[in-house]
């Protein structure tokens, strides 16, 4: 009598976690979406991006191989100027990670880029991903992962360097790509 007992604890004690985590995520799945770690906001629906999708004033450079923080705008005004010095900076701020991210001035039509500094690249969207990046609001900044994958959003008027970088930091640390 005393084994059927401890038998049934046993059991009780191994399935009893599995059902109640089980349950509680199936009933409130907003609990584990709600509070995650990262400063950017996640691009949703995920915007893919192809080679083809963006051409580049120097022809040597593509969107696949390294990650990416890309400046989407129609012309470069003086925010644009801002937020160039911004990713930047970050770039430079990501130390030994530094070669594994490119800064990217991404402009949504054909004006001419006014400001074009020498570590920054300079291209041109497609209509379809100009189209998709309007969805977004104007001027902001995005990160680019190594496959094309747009990820994350943050906004240019109100970026903050050292959140980017906490970002950026733990996206590399998991990284094995790029």
């Amino acid at each position: 009598m005393n084994s059927k007992k401890e038998l049934w604890i046993l059991l009780a004690s191994f399935v009893l976690p599995i059902a109640f985590g089980t349950a509680f995520f199936y009933l409130s799945p907003d609990s584990f979406t709600r509070h995650t770690i990262n400063f950017g906001e996640f691009v949703n629906p995920i915007i893919a991006t192809e080679k083809e999708d963006v051409v580049f004033t120097d022809i040597n450079h593509n969107l696949q191989g390294l990650w990416t923080l890309a400046y989407v705008t129609k012309q470069c005004d003086s925010i644009c100027v801002k937020a160039l010095h911004d990713i930047r900076t970050v770039r430079i701020l990501m130390n030994e990670d530094m070669l594994r991210i490119q800064c990217l001035l991404l402009m949504t039509n054909k004006a001419k880029a006014k400001v074009q500094p020498a570590d920054i690249l300079v291209g041109y969207s497609i209509e379809s991903l100009s189209r998709q990046f309007n969805q977004f609001p104007k001027n902001s900044l995005f990160l680019i992962d190594p496959l094309g994958n747009v990820m994350l959003r943050y906004d240019s008027k109100q970026l903050e360097v050292k959140r980017v970088i906490k970002d950026l930091k733990r996206l590399l640390k998991y990284s094995r790509i790029g």
